[in-house]
């Protein structure tokens, strides 16, 4: 994951003003999950220099190690295309920092004194933390609409109608990153811990979900921690709807493959319950 760094005091003192906190509740509320939206974009556009190093490491590994892989599985009688599965797998490394690093972005708020000057806000707090998550889920979303968009310049073949349900596919798995780096940074208070925990929590998920290898090749005892994995789905999902290569060797229940509408809704619910246990425990928050 690429290293975090202090966001930039894009406060939500500076955009709430602009708000009329005038109306009833629901407006309100709405109002504030598209202020928190906002604000997440604007820190993604003020780090264009992050933006380009977070993309450096996917793409070196789309262009060199998958081009070599794929010349040696050509050299060896195998002429299929090794980057075009590979690209799923750096899809998911490239929108994980982004999406965990939102939960980066509490910590330093709280530390800051910033997130106190939210949670005065006349609105609910689940309303605060949905805003963000939203937010952070759209930036590494754009993340990895830059990386698809760059390996189909780069010769990866994929089917350019298929953009735009990946595109979802990738919305849904960062949403759940999110909640789940909003679900850590309201119960961590230290940043050390936090980045700690992130880390090697990523490592497992990252191994464990077929996205550099397929699934199938790893020993059984592993089994039951592949198929509980959401990043198993995610992954399988994305490379079934770019092309072919993942309809062998994505997770099976019993010996059945479960369909990608199914897959997605499973990653779904995991972002849905980790957002309102978020929010439950960011009410809790002092």
């Amino acid at each position: 994951m690429a290293p975090t760094e202090a966001p930039s005091e894009t406060t939500p003192t500076a955009l709430l003003p602009t708000a009329s906190w005038s109306g009833n509740t629901h407006v309100r509320n709405l109002r504030t999950v598209r202020v928190m939206w906002q604000r997440e974009l604007i820190r993604l556009s003020r780090s264009p220099v992050g933006l380009l190093m977070s993309l450096l490491t996917p793409l070196m590994f789309l262009m060199v190690l998958g081009t070599g892989l794929n010349s040696a599985m050509r050299t060896a009688g195998n002429d299929a295309d090794f980057r075009s599965y590979f690209l799923p797998g750096m899809l998911l490394m490239v929108v994980q920092a982004p999406a965990v690093n939102t939960g980066v972005s509490i910590v330093w708020d709280r530390r800051a004194g910033f997130l106190r000057e939210m949670l005065v806000a006349p609105v609910r707090r689940g309303a605060l933390i949905a805003g963000i998550c939203l937010g952070g889920a759209t930036a590494a979303t754009a993340y990895g609409a830059l990386v698809l968009g760059i390996a189909g310049v780069l010769g990866v073949t994929y089917d350019p109608l298929l953009f735009a349900p990946v595109l979802v596919e990738l919305l849904v798995t960062t949403l759940a990153l999110t909640a789940l780096g909003a679900l850590a940074a309201v119960s961590i208070t230290r940043i050390e811990t936090f980045q700690a925990v992130v880390g090697i929590s990523m490592m497992p998920l990252l191994f464990l979900s077929g996205a550099l290898f397929p699934v199938s090749g790893l020993p059984g005892w592993l089994n039951g921690a592949v198929l509980a994995n959401p990043l198993t789905y995610a992954v399988d999902a994305m490379r079934r709807t770019l092309s072919d290569a993942g309809t062998g060797g994505g997770p099976r229940w019993w010996g059945w493959q479960p369909p990608i509408a199914m897959e997605m809704a499973f990653v779904g619910a995991l972002a849905l319950v980790a957002l309102a246990t978020a929010a439950r425990r960011f009410s809790k928050v002092d």
